[in-house]
């Protein structure tokens, strides 16, 4: 990805993550379930982690995140996390997810 620095690498890699699993993946294996959902969930953050890492684990690379630099770990998951949030709500809200 020549042009882009790698957090917003990372970042798009994150988005379009989630957005296949929240579009496409999730209504059709998990649905209203929330165990399944959180279980889709780890396979789909693990994607994420093991892409990224492929790339930067070993390199002492630091990532902008905020008012820190962390490695590409950290910022992979926080900004994972952070870029999740309004998917988990609108798929709860959409497909009437209930947390017990």
């Amino acid at each position: 990805m020549s042009g882009l620095t790698p957090e917003l690498a990372v970042v798009l890699l994150n988005l379009a993550i989630i957005v296949l699993a929240y579009g496409l993946v999730y209504p059709s294996v998990a649905g209203s379930d929330f165990q399944r959902i959180s279980f889709c969930d780890l396979g789909a953050s693990g994607l994420a982690l093991l892409t990224v890492g492929m790339k930067y684990w070993g390199t002492g690379a630091a990532f902008n995140l905020l008012f820190t630099e962390v490695n590409w770990f950290w910022f992979t998951l926080v900004s994972y996390f952070v870029l999740e949030l309004p998917a988990i709500f609108w798929y709860f809200k959409k497909y009437g997810v209930k947390l017990s």
